[in-house]
């Protein structure tokens, strides 16, 4: 067998029907779209949303909210849980992109406070959460804040 005698299987192809084709062919003259009306003209294409005059949901609905997203701060996440499990004892945004604990720096690297820790460790991050600072004073360890023009450009 190779691909020149591949074939469909037997009644998977249907012949296509041909339209506007003269009166004897069962689809001439009008070729199956009624006479006139914007649905019959080619070029056709109805508005997105359009529900045959009535109000359209999108605009029946209300508007709420405002999304500040071009302004917007994207700080990488990591939780204390994971700074305990890694080895060492300082951690900084470079450190932790190296090690592949945080994919990409934005604008600034950001700690929280889920998981427990255990030892004593020193943190620098642009932003902790209050939890996060409170459990690694108890530690013993030091949570360094850095300033935010030191976050790379993202890429």
């Amino acid at each position: 067998m190779d691909l020149s005698n591949l074939q469909p299987p037997a009644g998977q192809v249907k012949k296509q029907q041909r339209v506007g084709r003269g009166m004897g062919s069962g689809r001439g003259k009008y070729s199956g779209r009624g006479a006139k009306g914007a649905k019959s003209i080619s070029g056709y294409s109805k508005m997105r949303g359009f529900e045959g005059g009535q109000m359209p949901l999108h605009r029946r609905l209300p508007k709420r909210g405002f999304s500040n997203a071009l302004f917007k701060k994207r700080y990488a996440i990591v939780n204390l849980g994971a700074l305990d499990k890694l080895e060492g004892d300082a951690f900084s945004p470079a450190v932790l992109l190296e090690r592949g604990v945080i994919k990409r720096l934005d604008d600034g690297l950001k700690v929280l406070a889920n998981g427990e820790l255990t030892r004593k460790i020193r943190v620098e991050a642009h932003l902790f959460s209050k939890t996060a600072q409170e459990k690694i004073a108890a530690c013993g360890g030091q949570a360094v804040i850095i300033s935010g023009d030191s976050a790379p450009a993202a890429e």
